[in-house]
């Protein structure tokens, strides 16, 4: 059932929706993939999994902005009018409920999964002799000698670490008529949550913290213990550094991450089974508020649930996987280089493959008439083959440059360790720009060839990183036009040589015009619409929370502009009000893959302005980040990329349309239409056109010469 966002009652219906509960919407949604019956259960489970892996960084970033924000007595109101004590009840009241149908899932699919041989077991009692003796030698062997229990007291404080799993163990006074004792068990990284048990027909997964329940005497020395219960905390991590106490980037992020591992607990999720002497034992030794104790009836952490949904041996109860396929743009058996100064070419990932990227930097780094390599990196996979193609091409002589983000929240220390792998290869490493985290996407590529100098450049709407690009829906293009070479070369020297950007060719790049670009285009639509001409806009982004786009949005409306957005997540905008949005229709798409490339198209009197980007319709990306928005010119990359955004609109099966009250209602269809799912649309045309390519391309004779390896 969907549930209408909460927030004040106006006598006139507001013209936004809050931030915080638009994005519990937007988990709500993912969530309601969870419990649809119509997907495999272990698709179901990943959903749920998901959900809960988004609320623990919900709470660690937007609830723990809004608590810092009350603690501060700060009342600045968000764009509905609410305070930050307001919209701190109102999310409270939210995720409780949230939460609650998040365990009334679990239980059901752990009931259905139980019923095809995969068991969530709820009690070591309903193992055979034989599963429990097995269990009991894995605890010995891989579990016991990992665990070193915390006696709590005042005079030896325990901080536990955030949203790591810990056991709360409160023991017997020592001596007759004292005080009970509390300890803590932390489970470490180490630990396994789950673990496998043997079963005749399937498999049982048992959470860790029922064998270190069953064993807890052991770690006691004989001591009585009263009970064991497990727990987590949630950690404040809106936490950000302060640039003018900290000269030394990579040294304040360091202390800044050591910071963030002793901020205030503003969440203790604990096993609904523990008594209310201990829950109040452990509540005041963390210092959390009553209305910040979460009891749940199930396994804490769900995120973890997320490899189970990979189990081995429950193929049937997942979907097929779509596999990537090799863009019919790009040949892979020659150079890359070659084929980008023949046309632009435009990736769709994950339904293309990602190699032609990776094969990019590898490619630049051993061809030796590259002089140069400069690019951004925001995130990263953590076993990068861009990292090493970017470590070879240093250690080969080439000038690289890399702009590595040390403050994208919480891969920091991944960027620190890969910033300092570079440095010690010879690149030139900039940890990001002062004020503004580097959020564009992009990588240049300086060749020398027969005619001269040649830029090739690779935009993208998605990060660099290997892992997310087989989950992320995203779109890169590959282009040496001249105007996009130079506008690379500009940004690059802005950025890297703490200068005022000149004014750029082709590309928009915020924090200086990719606001001014946007609003210019939506006025000149509006404009349109006034003398009667026909005027469309379309826009596909993540969210879209700014109220100077929103307001442009709503006198583009007024005009007549038809407007169509697609928003996967936060969207503030109210769409369908009488005389405010009615020409405006809002929906969200929650699919198998993340939904994540930025695409802008406007009508402009037939002569349509297309764009990608890095950036959403947020204040952070257009006024606090940098960021590039990206003109698609070439005829062939326009026609593809309009295709693909139309299809987006056309969903009927995993879309939501939002409505006037905050609801989000799935799209429904006429008796006369078949569902259309655009994510697979999108994976079948790749399909077909990369068998197409494979079948109508030439075969060439190519003969073997000595110490000449064939290519792969």
């Amino acid at each position: 059932m969907r549930r209408p966002v909460f927030m004040n009652k106006p006598t006139l219906i507001p013209r936004f929706f809050n931030r915080e509960t638009s994005w519990l919407a937007f988990n709500q949604r993912v969530l309601d993939e969870g419990a649809n019956p119509h997907l495999p259960l272990l698709e179901r489970l990943k959903f749920l999994a998901i959900t809960a892996s988004n609320l623990d960084e919900f709470f660690m970033v937007r609830v723990g902005g809004l608590k810092l924000l009350v603690a501060g007595q700060i009342r600045r109101r968000d764009l509905t009018g609410l305070t930050p004590h307001q919209q701190l009840e109102q999310v409270t009241q939210r995720v409780r409920q949230m939460v609650s149908e998040q365990y009334a899932l679990y239980r059901t699919l752990a009931s259905e999964l139980a019923a095809q041989g995969l068991h969530l077991s709820e009690s070591l009692a309903a193992l055979s002799t034989e599963q429990r003796a097995w269990v009991a030698r894995e605890f010995d062997e891989r579990i016991f000698p990992l665990l070193s229990p915390v006696a709590l007291a005042d005079e030896h404080p325990y901080r536990p670490s955030g949203l790591l799993l810990h056991c709360a163990v409160r023991l017997a006074p020592a001596q007759e008529g004292g005080e009970p004792r509390l300890a803590l068990v932390p489970l470490g990284p180490l630990v396994p949550r789950f673990l496998r048990v043997p079963h005749p027909t399937g498999a049982v997964y048992v959470p860790v913290e029922q064998l270190v329940a069953q064993q807890i005497g052991r770690f006691f020395g004989g001591g009585k213990v009263l009970e064991c219960v497990p727990f987590r905390v949630t950690r404040n991590a809106d936490i950000e550094l302060r640039e003018d106490l900290s000269p030394d980037l990579l040294a304040g992020m360091q202390e800044l991450l050591d910071d963030r591992r002793d901020t205030a607990c503003i969440r203790l999720e604990i096993h609904r089974s523990a008594s209310r002497l201990l829950v109040n034992a452990l509540a005041a030794h963390l210092r959390v508020d009553r209305a910040d104790i979460y009891p749940v009836d199930g396994p804490l952490e769900l995120r973890a649930l997320l490899p189970l949904a990979q189990a081995e041996g429950f193929d049937a109860l997942r979907d097929a996987p779509w596999i990537p396929v090799p863009s019919p743009a790009v040949n892979i058996k020659e150079p890359l280089f070659p084929q980008i100064a023949e046309r632009d070419i435009l990736l769709v990932h994950p339904y293309e493959a990602f190699d032609p990227v990776i094969r990019f930097l590898e490619e630049a780094s051993d061809d030796p008439s590259v002089l140069a390599i400069k690019q951004v990196l925001y995130r990263t996979a953590p076993d990068s083959a861009i990292i090493e193609a970017l470590i070879r091409a240093a250690q080969a002589g080439k000038h690289v440059t890399v702009l590595i983000e040390l403050r994208a929240r919480f891969d920091e220390a991944r960027n620190i360790g890969q910033a300092r792998r570079l440095e010690q290869a010879g690149a030139q490493v900039i940890y990001g720009v002062r004020g503004l985290k580097t959020h564009a996407k992009i990588c240049l590529v300086v060749r020398r060839e027969r005619q001269g100098i040649v830029r090739y450049v690779h935009f993208g709407t998605g990060n660099y990183n290997e892992r997310t690009a087989l989950l992320y829906s995203d779109v890169g293009l590959f282009t040496c036009a001249p105007d996009f070479g130079a506008d690379a070369s500009d940004f690059f020297n802005a950025v890297t040589g703490s200068s005022q950007p000149q004014a750029l060719r082709r590309l928009d790049m915020a924090p200086f015009t990719i606001r001014t670009a946007l609003l210019r285009q939506i006025t000149d639509e509006t404009v349109r619409a006034k003398n009667r001409e026909k005027a469309q806009i379309m826009l596909k982004m993540n969210a879209l929370t700014d109220e100077a786009l929103i307001e442009a949005l709503y006198a583009a409306s007024r005009a007549g502009v038809k407007v169509r957005l697609n928003i996967r997540g936060t969207c503030c905008l109210r769409p369908g009000v009488k005389g405010l949005s009615e020409n405006i229709e809002v929906v969200s798409i929650i699919d198998r893959f993340l939904e994540h490339a930025r695409i802008f198209r406007f009508h402009n009197g037939g002569h349509e302005r297309l764009f990608i980007s890095s950036a959403d319709g947020m204040p952070r990306n257009l006024d606090k980040r940098v960021e590039l928005m990206v003109p698609i010119l070439c005829p062939t990359a326009r026609s593809r990329l309009q295709k693909i955004l139309k299809t987006y609109f056309k969903d009927t099966a995993q879309a939501h349309r939002l409505l006037p009250d905050g609801t989000y209602r799935r799209c429904s269809l006429s008796e006369k239409e078949s569902p259309c799912r655009s994510q697979r649309v999108l994976f079948d045309e790749a399909q077909v056109a990369s068998k197409l390519f494979e079948q109508t391309k030439p075969t060439r004779l190519e003969p073997y010469r000595r110490n000449q390896p064939p290519r792969s």
